[in-house]
């Protein structure tokens, strides 16, 4: 499934990307607050793709790779985790940093909202933030989310945000 925006193409991630999402998965600050925190090695950001394509194929709902239309740059990821486990389906996103402050991430969620609302049946969804990851909870709260809880999530605390269902 593809789903364009102004700025961005949000299509299913190929074996192509991986040097560009291995590069932003080796970036300490990029994921300072992902999964148990830190920097993963190439062989993981391979197996984080591969999981993002089976989530497609064994639930029909997933995360996106986010592509600049412009440039046809992967800029990073955005969509829905629900691995097995998961406390919810997690409306999730990650940016390569030198696309911070551009207001991305809000552009691809808005999307991957609206489409896994509309197409998906993806009504109940959860975000899953460090408590500390204020950029993260600022776009949760812009996004309409609310703190429902805090939980031990892969070593450590996570809130959990829940995204309002439609009306």
């Amino acid at each position: 499934m593809i789903v364009l925006t102004e700025r961005l193409k949000l299509r299913p991630f190929r074996q192509s990307d991986l040097d560009a999402y291995a590069a932003m998965c080796a970036d300490e600050e990029v994921m300072r607050h992902i999964g148990s925190g830190g920097a993963v090695a190439r062989d993981v950001a391979w197996r984080h793709l591969a999981m993002f394509c089976g989530q497609w194929a064994l639930l029909g709902h997933g995360t996106w790779a986010l592509e600049s239309r412009e440039d046809g740059r992967l800029v990073g990821r955005a969509g829905f985790l629900e691995p097995e486990g998961w406390p919810g389906c997690e409306l999730s996103w990650l940016l390569a940093r030198e696309f911070w402050g551009r207001s991305l991430a809000y552009e691809a969620c808005r999307a991957a909202i609206e489409v896994g609302r509309s197409e998906l049946g993806r009504d109940e969804l959860i975000s899953l933030i460090r408590p500390d990851n204020t950029r993260s909870v600022a776009l949760a709260l812009r996004l309409g989310a609310m703190l429902d809880r805090e939980i031990d999530f892969l070593g450590s605390t996570a809130a959990v945000y829940r995204h309002a269902p439609p009306a």
